[in-house]
């Protein structure tokens, strides 16, 4: 035998086996593979929800993008802070619907349109039905965050325009109907543009309302279920509403959506209490529209306007004692807004001698100055303004055209200012 030959033999006790043709084809199948793609391609865990259901109900997302949910650098995540609504959207096996609204007529961006999340249709196994129904929460999470993320096609917010929006997108649905909208409530266009808003009682909120009739821009919410999230929730680098003034906001929409006259059958309007948590700071991109800022009245002082017959005697600059329950109000309120200044004014009619009159205001503010300081407020300056350059409109609306008495009563007052930090 040639040394070669020998060469050839293989070792004593192993057997030399030649691949098999199917072997080899899976083998170069791979290389391929790997070779041309890299990694394996991910399977798509939401390519299920895309399949048309013909299912009895439907929900419509819509995520506000405006200026103060989204920030200057990191917005609100609603999409990671509603997983609650969104559960209870998979449990009803709803098709839905998500999109973003920026803009007066609340222009709609669609992220997705009649995705399914019917978990169970064609999937009898319980395990696969629960793995359906956990894939279907976190693609509508997916979802919500992609709408958060959307730029806006312009500027401003109008969410009384969203929901109409919303409404008429679910005209088709031929079950139940839901309206699901995430939004801190400012709206900075339309009948409820709140950038002039006081935030302080019901009868501002009476008058939106009022307006918003007339020119008939609320939305008609029969047979429809709307649930608002996040109001009162702007992102963190935008102006934050007092506790009382997110107070007035609910109690604000709550009156918008009708929520106390939802008496039609699978109409109802919920205001959830959700916490909406900050988003992560935002990757540069497309810079979006320039927005109107929302700022609670805080540069507008809040103004009580003290009639002088209420508070002094006819010459004199002693608070009388019928007047001090009026003054523990007024301290009441600038105790409770925090942060807060007060200004006192004090003025005088034109009947007293002209040298005298600076004096009696300025004797008539420190006065008031000194009852305020004692019922407990902070941060108290007096200022006498003699004679005023004319009565207040409030007055002046109250009454129509007042008499010279009524004039006088109105020139001889003291104005006291709440102003916001």
């Amino acid at each position: 035998m040639n040394p070669s030959d020998t060469a050839a033999l293989p070792a004593p006790g192993r057997r030399k086996t030649a691949p098999t043709l199917a072997g080899a084809l899976v083998m170069v199948l791979t290389a391929g593979l790997i070779s041309a793609c890299g990694d394996a391609p991910r399977l798509d865990a939401c390519a299920w929800m895309k399949e048309p259901v013909d299912t009895a109900g439907r929900t419509v997302v819509l995520v506000d993008d405006s200026a103060s949910v989204r920030g200057r650098s990191a917005g609100r995540d609603y999409a990671h802070s509603i997983g609650r609504l969104l559960a209870e959207v998979v449990d009803r096996k709803d098709t839905v619907s998500v999109g973003s609204f920026s803009g007066d007529s609340a222009q709609i961006t669609w992220i997705a349109k009649d995705r399914s999340t019917d978990w169970v249709k064609d999937n009898d196994n319980s395990i696969n039905q629960q793995k359906r129904k956990q894939q279907a929460a976190g693609c509508l999470t997916d979802l919500v965050g992609k709408a958060g993320s959307a730029v806006p096609q312009s500027g401003g917010s109008n969410v009384l325009a969203a929901l109409t929006a919303g409404v008429s997108s679910l005209d088709a649905a031929a079950g139940s109907r839901s309206l699901l909208v995430l939004t801190d409530g400012l709206s900075t266009t339309g009948c409820a543009d709140l950038r002039a808003a006081a935030f302080r009682d019901t009868s501002e909120i009476n008058a939106i309302a009022r307006v918003c009739a007339a020119r008939d821009e609320t939305p008609s919410l029969t047979g429809v279920d709307l649930t608002l999230a996040g109001l009162g929730q702007p992102a963190t680098d935008q102006p934050a509403p007092t506790a009382a003034q997110r107070t007035w906001l609910t109690a604000l929409w709550r009156k918008l959506c009708g929520a106390a006259d939802t008496a039609a059958p699978g109409t109802s309007c919920t205001l959830a209490p959700t916490a909406i948590g900050a988003a992560g700071h935002r990757a540069p991109g497309k810079k979006p529209p320039q927005d109107p800022v929302v700022h609670y009245a805080d540069d507008r002082p809040e103004t009580y306007q003290l009639p002088g017959a209420a508070l002094f005697d006819t010459n004199s600059s002693t608070v009388r004692s019928q007047a001090l329950p009026l003054l523990n109000d007024v301290a009441v309120r600038a105790r409770t807004t925090p942060g807060s200044t007060v200004a006192v004014l004090g003025y005088v009619d034109p009947r007293g001698a002209p040298d005298n009159n600076q004096q009696l205001s300025q004797a008539r503010a420190n006065a008031v100055k000194k009852v305020l300081t004692g019922l407990g407020v902070t941060r108290v300056t007096a200022h006498g303004r003699g004679l005023p350059t004319g009565c207040s409109k409030p007055a002046r609306a109250a009454g129509g055209r007042m008499t010279a008495e009524e004039k006088l009563q109105c020139d001889r007052r003291v104005d006291i200012e709440i102003i916001r930090k």
